[in-house]
């Protein structure tokens, strides 16, 4: 199957490993057919848990990828990283400010964006969907990557980010499911509601590989943008959203777990 992948344009291949992640999504939005809450212990643990993969994720296979094809193509490495990296998280917090959302445990008056009438579920579905924006972009960035058959590029790294991402999801669509089902909503409208949380990352996977195959000289400015773009979800949305029942133990073992796996799975097949 990975051969017949590999063999295919990159911006499909982004294509294919987005929809990958959105599966996994909807997989973690499932078990709202099984339960109807979920303790907020385990939660936390898995809040944290998507935030060390995504901070691995942003420099093992971003970040580190980014400086090396700048060094490569003769130009200060520094400089595409930081340009990058700090334009990735304003693109977040514009959007932030933008998009109406609202963060699990928090009041529906406390709903951040531009004020509107939509309905908490909606709104809760809407914060977590800002976050598989950057995850998307990532993963077709990593893809998009290959078309410029550059060294620092490979088709194994591509294939790492997308399963870590993919195992990170996991906790996202049960985190919008199971809150939407102990809200009153039925199983299956809270889980198609989860799962239409990730329906974003193809979008912006197929964006981001086809922008950096088009505008080849762009592809490290792209890759730090994506870094930049989830490590200020971490900052801004998991981390704080793990430690809302403040046993911050339980949230920070969790990211550390997901750290190592994250690095191990990049280091190990990338």
């Amino acid at each position: 199957m990975l051969d017949f992948i590999k063999d295919l344009n990159p911006i499909f291949q982004a294509l294919i490993a987005t929809c990958f992640t959105w599966l996994i999504t909807a997989l973690g939005a499932g078990l709202v057919f099984f339960f109807k809450e979920i303790n907020r212990k385990v939660l936390d643990g898995m809040l944290g848990f998507a935030a060390g993969i995504m901070i691995a994720a942003s420099f093992w296979s971003l970040l580190a990828p980014a400086i090396e094809i700048a060094e490569s193509s003769g130009k200060t490495a520094w400089i595409p990283a930081v340009t990058g990296f700090l334009l990735g998280g304003v693109f977040l917090w514009g959007a932030d400010k933008i998009l109406p959302h609202l963060h699990l445990g928090l009041k529906t008056e406390e709903a951040e964006g531009i004020k509107t009438n939509l309905q908490r579920s909606i709104l809760l579905v809407l914060a977590i969907t800002l976050h598989n924006i950057p995850e998307g972009l990532a993963v077709g960035v990593a893809f998009g990557a290959l078309g410029a058959n550059l060294p620092a590029a490979s088709f194994a790294g591509a294939v790492a980010l997308a399963i870590g991402i993919g195992i990170q999801n996991f906790p996202e669509g049960t985190a919008v499911s199971v809150p939407l089902r102990r809200e009153g909503l039925s199983r299956f409208k809270s889980f198609w509601y989860g799962q239409l949380s990730g329906i974003v990352e193809p979008v912006a996977g197929v964006v981001g590989a086809a922008a950096v195959i088009i505008i080849t000289p762009i592809l490290p400015y792209a890759m730090s943008f994506a870094a930049g773009a989830m490590i200020f979800v971490v900052i801004e949305e998991l981390i704080p959203e793990s430690q809302l029942s403040r046993d911050t133990d339980i949230a920070t073992v969790g990211g550390m777990l997901g750290f190592v796996v994250m690095m191990f799975l990049d280091v190990a097949l990338g």
